[in-house]
């Protein structure tokens, strides 16, 4: 499927990154929060890293989570996951379009 998006965008020493599921490295999205929600994390830093960034380089994150009984888990691996000060962040309830828990959006500077 053709899915009209960039990864990426980068306007001036800000970086955009579209949304990252918990794919793993064979494409396919594992059962459960807490790995989904690594498998996101792990995506974002390899994408950072292609523009010369890290997680520190985070300012702002947009979280969807399709069950909110999910929320404690996920905050777990994402606090061990963002070095402080943490980015500022939004997580919300949603139907997302793709059989997945978690979908994490960032915008980092640097």
């Amino acid at each position: 499927m053709n899915i009209p998006l960039s990864k990426t965008r980068r306007i001036d020493n800000t970086l955009y990154l579209s949304g990252e599921l918990g794919f793993d490295a064979n494409g396919k999205i594992p059962e459960g929060i807490t790995a989904q929600t690594e498998n996101c994390i792990a995506n974002i830093k390899a994408t950072l890293a292609t523009e010369g960034l890290d997680l520190s380089h985070v300012i702002s994150a947009t979280c969807y989570l399709t069950d909110p009984a999910d929320f404690a888990a996920f905050n777990a691996v994402y606090a061990a996951a963002f070095p402080q000060p943490y980015p500022v962040r939004t997580t919300l309830a949603a139907a997302l379009m793709i059989d997945a828990k978690v979908e994490i959006t960032v915008i980092a500077q640097g």
